[in-house]
């Protein structure tokens, strides 16, 4: 089959691999029909991930045909057409118990990002990203592997096109935690750092828990261009602004917002002093959105932080988020737990994600994606890849003794 396999940093080519294979009872094998380009593939591509391999395949938001199911799947048959949330969750274990499912403790039998772990189990494991997270093959193939198939998989009705409900997989659900965690609803004021995929999913989100006013700061003018045009946001290019939260902060009553989102993550844009430190890996970001979302953030509000971030930051301000009495939440989202109700309001048409779909391509130039998306060439805002050779039905493997 033909997937897209990682050689080095800035180096992904779409090679042909042994098509993957059951091996516990409770998996399945997806015919992949849609996958995207995650901003989180980005830092992959970049280098910026520890625990990369040669060979590695990419991916991990995606969704497709189920064409093989092991002898314990019960929650999908073949022929059934599912999104997969990229977190993968045994739904039995402490966290799972309590939806948390990106800190299921049994699906990562490697360290994890944790670096003063004190014993503490990993979080679950994740397609796609490194073997810090179990070194799962990604969904940016014709087939995958799906392990613990009773419990991600969302079966989708007929009718609903793939790009309506590919970012159930993934940018959807966690621009939802996003607002969810920043208590956004009726009448809050929002400030989303970020315009990318994730920037862009939480501002729909916060539209549809009633958010009153959302600021939304980047760099790039077509990016807020279109979150302007398309959620309404109040859009802050901060490469023209001296300091988007002083500008936030002036135009909410020298108040603040009662909700920041931090949709950048650890790669986001700082001094040159800070850019030099975190590539001789001396911390982990420059730290200047979180000190932003602090800064802009009203007197007992919350910073949410749905970027992925990894290590230590200097600067951090700690000190004026404890004068202002703000609440910090965070993490991987637990996607499983919100697809369902997203699904219904895709179905209802409170929300449309495909909006954000600027390029659709076919998988054997993912390569050529990676690299626009990265370089923001095109005015990219997503990208859609559709493995041509994974849209054709195939037979069943039949030495496959897991099969039923």
């Amino acid at each position: 089959m033909k997937a897209l396999i990682y050689h080095g940093a800035e180096d992904v080519r779409v090679d042909n691999v042994p098509e993957p294979r059951l091996q516990e009872e409770d998996d399945i094998l997806l015919r992949v029909t849609a996958t995207a380009i995650c901003g989180s593939d980005l830092h992959l591509f970049r280098g910026k991930v520890p625990g990369m391999k040669q060979g590695d395949i990419l991916g991990h938001e995606f969704m497709g045909v189920v064409e093989e199911t092991g002898r314990g799947v019960t929650r999908v048959a073949r022929g059934d057409r599912v999104v997969v949330p990229f977190t993968i969750a045994c739904g039995d274990c402490f966290f799972c118990s309590r939806s948390q499912y990106a800190a299921c403790e049994t699906t990562n039998p490697a360290r994890g990002a944790l670096l003063n772990r004190k014993g503490v189990r990993p979080g679950a494991g994740m397609f796609g990203y490194s073997h810090l997270y179990g070194g799962y093959d990604g969904g940016q193939a014709e087939y995958v592997r799906v392990p613990r198939a009773n419990v991600g998989p969302l079966r989708l009705p007929d009718g609903v096109a793939d790009e309506k409900v590919l970012f159930l997989s993934d940018i959807l659900p966690t621009g939802y935690q996003a607002v969810l965690n920043g208590n956004v609803g009726p009448g809050s004021t929002v400030a989303i750092f970020g315009a990318g995929p994730v920037g862009l999913m939480a501002a729909a989100s916060a539209r549809l828990l009633g958010a009153e006013r959302i600021f939304m700061v980047d760099h790039h003018d077509y990016r807020l261009a279109f979150a302007a045009s398309t959620y309404g946001v109040e859009p802050i290019n901060f490469e023209r602004i001296d300091d988007a939260a002083e500008r936030i902060i002036e135009l909410t009553q020298f108040r603040g917002v009662d909700c920041s989102i931090d949709a950048v993550g650890f790669e986001a844009k700082g001094s040159v002093i800070e850019t030099a430190l975190t590539e001789l890996r001396l911390e982990g970001s420059s730290g200047q959105c979180l000190r932003q979302a602090i800064a802009a953030t009203r007197r007992g509000g919350v910073v949410s932080v749905p970027g992925v971030y990894a290590g230590f930051i200097h600067a951090f301000m700690f000190g004026d988020a404890f004068d202002k009495g703000l609440t910090f939440r965070m993490g991987q989202t637990h996607v499983q737990q919100h697809m369902p109700f997203l699904l219904e309001r895709i179905l209802d048409g409170s929300l449309d994600p495909a909006l954000i779909i600027s390029h659709h391509l076919p998988l054997e130039r993912a390569a050529d994606a990676y690299r626009i998306f990265n370089e923001k060439q095109e005015s990219c805002r997503k990208v859609v890849l559709t493995p041509t050779g994974g849209a054709l039905p195939r037979e069943p493997l039949l030495e496959d003794s897991l099969a039923p």
